[in-house]
């Protein structure tokens, strides 16, 4: 019995290593992978402002589909379905603010640099105007070709800064940018025929319109962007300040107003060295990389749905989108007054309120003080009383006090009316960004950017060149109703924009 027993054993063994003599593969968990780009499920389910390690209650969120037949191991309500451990961290950590990442503090500070030497450059022309006619003895049409040369330059940098940004990253592309600003500056210091210095503000154009797109992108995608954008461009209109009072100065005491330039020039090697030392290795750095993985991933989404897209298909649809042109149109009049205030109030105080020159040139600088004032005061209150509110209360308010300087004939008047003028004109430019951001998808954020700025710039060029063109005839008087023609139509390309829904941050 018990050799049988024994027996039976042995037979049933031999039996068994038939049958599994090839024995199927034990379940295991899959490797841990190197996370690439976030699963689709990922993106649908991301909420800007709420916890990224999951819905803030058990059962909150919606749950993740499970394969039929696949073995998961059980995970809880607020884990992060990810190949690595999850970590309690919140999208605070992914959406950059002014802290995070700690260099994001520089990248501001530099951006405030660069726009302060823009304001420099770009209201400086208004005082230097009567004295560059003087020097070459030409007349309004012609000296106005430096405001149309300007704004050639912003529509030339549009149809490259997007792809350039792509190749050589965004330090480099800042750098660059200053460089060309830089040999310019050289060009115009040298006081050469009034051709040259034509082309010299065609480069002046791309540089700061290259600047002016990377810089908007940056700051309008930090959180609290209508504040840091509002802090950014209120040192544009420091520029503003510092521009007529020291050309105005310089020019007055006997200086040549070419040499007005080798400031401009000296502020743009400065800005030259913060630029590559705030943003060198941006792209490298944990926060940038996972929100290009999160672009990444929902460009080649789009891709498999629409097909790949060149850049220049991609700046074709930025150029037919909604919100890029009505956007375009709306910085286009709001430049274009703008500019024209600056360029052409100094001579429209001189020919009909018998203005002093070396006194008046400095009504300029008070436009520009209150723009920099509306911009660090006016523009918080924006998002508490809602952007496109905000636009319809300044727009209205610049358009009466542009009819006083028309209608009242005092110079102090004038000078205080215009600085009013500028008050309200500050928030309206971070505010737009600010709104236009929002309503942008992110594969053609940085071109509409960059095509909204070079429309906008030639508004600060046409406008200018309009009405010098008229003053030729008329007189300078007819800076006011093209001025308020402008708000006009800057208000009703605001109406047309797309509804927004406001983001929580």
């Amino acid at each position: 019995m018990a050799s049988r027993a024994v027996g039976a054993l042995f037979d049933i063994e031999h039996e068994r290593s038939k049958v599994i003599a090839d024995p199927p593969a034990i379940l295991q968990k899959p490797a841990a992978k190197t996370p690439q780009s976030p699963q689709v499920y990922e993106l649908d389910e991301l909420h800007w402002g709420k916890q990224y390690n999951g819905p803030d209650s058990p059962g909150a969120g919606p749950s993740v589909p499970e394969t039929p037949g696949a073995n998961h191991t059980p995970k809880t309500p607020n884990e992060l379905e990810m190949s690595h451990p999850s970590s309690p961290r919140s999208v605070a950590e992914l959406v950059p603010s002014f802290w995070n990442p700690p260099m994001n503090k520089w990248r501001v500070a530099a951006c405030c640099l660069a726009y302060l030497g823009q304001g420099l450059a770009d209201s400086a022309p208004g005082a230097l105007l009567p004295y560059i006619e003087t020097h070459y003895s030409i007349g309004y049409a012609i000296v106005s070709l430096i405001f149309v040369a300007n704004a050639g330059g912003f529509l030339i940098a549009a149809t490259f800064t997007d792809f350039l940004h792509d190749r050589v990253g965004r330090a480099k592309t800042l750098m660059l940018a200053e460089l060309i600003i830089i040999a310019a500056n050289v060009a115009i210091v040298c006081t050469p025929p009034y051709p040259v210095v034509v082309v010299a503000f065609l480069l002046l154009g791309i540089g700061f319109a290259m600047i002016l797109a990377l810089n908007n992108v940056f700051c309008a995608n930090l959180a609290g962007s209508t504040v840091v954008l509002g802090i950014a461009h209120g040192t544009y209109g420091v520029g503003g300040i510092l521009g007529p009072i020291v050309a105005t100065a310089l020019v007055s005491n006997g200086v040549l107003w070419s040499r007005f330039y080798l400031i401009a020039l000296a502020w743009r090697v400065m800005c030259f060295f913060a630029s590559g030392f705030a943003n060198w290795g941006y792209e490298n750095e944990q926060p940038t990389q996972l929100l290009h993985a999160l672009e990444h991933t929902a460009s080649r989404r789009l891709q498999a749905e629409e097909g790949s897209r060149s850049k220049w298909q991609l700046f074709l649809q930025a150029s037919k989108d909604r919100t890029t042109l009505f956007g375009a149109l709306f910085i286009f009049t709001y430049q274009g007054a703008e500019v024209a205030i600056s360029g052409w109030v100094i001579s429209f105080l001189i020919s009909y309120r018998n203005g002093d020159p070396a006194h008046v040139g400095y009504v300029t600088a008070g436009f520009w003080g209150g723009i920099t004032l509306g911009r660090f005061v006016l523009a918080p209150f924006a998002a508490r009383i809602g952007e496109k509110r905000f636009v319809y209360g300044l727009g209205a308010g610049a358009i009466a006090f542009q009819l006083l300087v028309w209608f009242i004939p005092n110079v102090i008047g004038n000078a205080v009316a215009v600085s009013v003028v500028g008050l309200l004109l500050g928030p309206i430019y971070p505010c737009s960004m600010t709104v236009f951001t929002r309503l942008l998808s992110r594969n053609i954020q940085m071109t509409s950017i960059s095509f909204i700025a070079a429309v906008g710039s030639s508004g600060g060029a046409v406008m200018p060149f309009m009405t010098g063109l008229i003053a030729q005839s008329t007189g300078t008087y007819v800076l006011h109703p093209v001025c308020i023609a402008s708000f006009v139509a800057m208000l009703g390309c605001w109406f047309g924009l797309p509804k927004m829904v406001k983001r929580t941050e």
